[in-house]
């Protein structure tokens, strides 16, 4: 497994690419929906390759100077169980840290959250977000 920082358009499709068969497709998710005003030149997005097939990934966005948002932590249904899921926020982790972040955010989908704390991740369940697509958990994880 080829892990990629995408830095270049190409390698970003690779991204989105995971994100519409594994998302949009597979939970009937709009692209307008799936692809929001997070999604931009500035974005960064981790992918995971298998002989050069994109198959997992994440994105990360500043939310401030200290804090950085992870999202968007999808793999194509035939690669999980194999520890993608774990692996491509453990490297979105290690890249945040590498320019200074000091935590990491998410939102995770009800369902995930047990995946998040194996993780690290400490729960907020007084902050529900009951949104378009999901119920999801606020979360968040020292980097320190």
């Amino acid at each position: 497994m080829k892990v990629v920082r995408a830095m270049e358009t190409w390698q970003q499709a690779g991204a989105y690419y995971v994100r519409i068969q594994a998302m949009a497709k597979q939970h009937h998710i709009t692209l307008r929906q799936e692809f929001d005003e997070h999604d931009t030149p500035e974005t960064q997005y981790i992918v995971l390759l298998d002989d050069e097939f994109p198959v997992a990934t994440s994105r990360l966005y500043e939310l401030d100077r200290q804090r950085v948002m992870l999202g968007r932590v999808v793999v194509l249904p035939e690669y999980r169980g194999r520890g993608l899921g774990n692996l491509v926020v453990k490297e979105a982790e290690k890249w945040a840290s590498e320019q200074g972040y000091q935590k990491v955010m998410l939102e995770s989908r009800d369902v995930a959250v047990g995946f998040y704390e194996k993780l690290g991740y400490t729960a907020n369940f007084d902050q529900m977000i009951h949104g378009d697509t999901f119920t999801c958990v606020p979360m968040e994880k020292d980097l320190r």
